[in-house]
């Protein structure tokens, strides 16, 4: 493939490779800029780079004619919304947790929803496209509320979609959520086992419902790690099923609602003087053997819930 040497200049100085690459060729897809990168194609300094990799002014890049690839090797369908490159390094590529062959985990920001609607924008789906590799965008295997934040892990290929879309489905993954919770649940740690039914609107799910005759079996492990002057408690929540909106509906269901689910909690989810932003956090997905390995990703609190736990004195340093 041939190429051409490239001089950084001093206005790009320290920034990332792939942002110099959207900035300076705006055609070449964000996955087929990693995948020129392992093969060696792309070189900074002589050497090979990762997207990551901070360039500095003076340094020569290599950049292959890329025009020379079948178009089909790269052809991705674009977003249906008018998503961009800078919004996936915002809210996709800056917040990536965890990359191999297989898969992708990222922390997912509060306010972004999974998959794009009639009134959603921008969506986790949609800015999938910009890490597109080898002509098909990574796919979703599972959701996580628009306004709940954390672990969110999406598949490379359709052979490790089945794979991972598998472990979710028979549950041998395990999921682990940080929230805020109103009051301090009397019986410190156990298991709620509640019924759940998600009620439609015009053909939607709009709002699950604990339903004794109708609703399906729905199973979540809890325990508090730290509580504030029977105020608030830290809670760590484990969906055993998977029902929607499942630990958001188990918790005010106790009488205990996650802070800022006005949706379930009502007037009582909000506390004067503490974020109006739901207080639920995917922290952890451990996949106990995924193609030879064990992986085991934790996700930082959203800055909201950083906020509350320095408030409450909370420290989640050491959990």
């Amino acid at each position: 493939m041939s190429h051409q040497i490239v001089t950084v200049h001093e206005e790009d100085d320290g920034i990332r490779l792939d942002r110099w690459f959207k900035r300076h060729y705006p055609d070449i897809p964000h996955g087929l800029v990693q995948k020129l990168l392992r093969k060696g194609a792309i070189k900074v300094g002589g050497k090979k780079a990762e997207t990551s990799t901070r360039i500095s002014a003076g340094q020569e890049i290599r950049v292959p004619h890329v025009n020379e690839r079948p178009q089909e090797e790269v052809y991705v369908p674009k977003p249906k919304y008018e998503a961009t490159f800078e919004d996936a390094q915002r809210l996709l590529i800056d917040n990536i947790l965890y990359e191999d062959q297989h898969m992708i985990a990222f922390n997912k920001p509060a306010g972004l929803a999974a998959q794009g609607g009639s009134k959603i924008k921008l969506s986790v789906d949609s800015l999938l496209y910009f890490l597109a590799q080898g002509g098909s965008k990574p796919k979703l295997v599972h959701r996580i509320d628009k306004d709940t934040s954390g672990v969110m892990i999406v598949a490379k290929s359709a052979k490790a979609a089945t794979e991972l879309g598998k472990r979710f489905k028979e549950k041998t993954l395990e999921k682990t959520y940080w929230a805020i919770v109103v009051g301090e649940p009397e019986i410190p740690s156990g298991k709620i086992s509640m019924p759940v039914l998600a009620k439609k609107s015009d053909g939607k799910n709009e709002k699950s419902v604990v339903d004794e005759s109708e609703g399906k079996p729905a199973i979540t492990l809890y325990r508090i790690i730290e509580k504030a002057a029977r105020r608030l408690s830290w809670m760590e929540l484990q969906p055993v099923t998977g029902r929607m909106h499942q630990l958001r509906v188990h918790m005010s269901a106790i009488g205990h609602p996650i802070v800022g689910d006005g949706k379930y909690g009502g007037t009582d989810a909000f506390i004067e003087g503490i974020s109006e932003k739901m207080h639920l956090h995917a922290r952890r997905i451990v996949i106990p053997n995924f193609y030879g390995k064990k992986i085991d990703v934790k996700a930082p609190l959203p800055p909201h819930m950083e906020e509350t736990f320095e408030m409450m004195g909370f420290e989640p340093q050491h959990h």
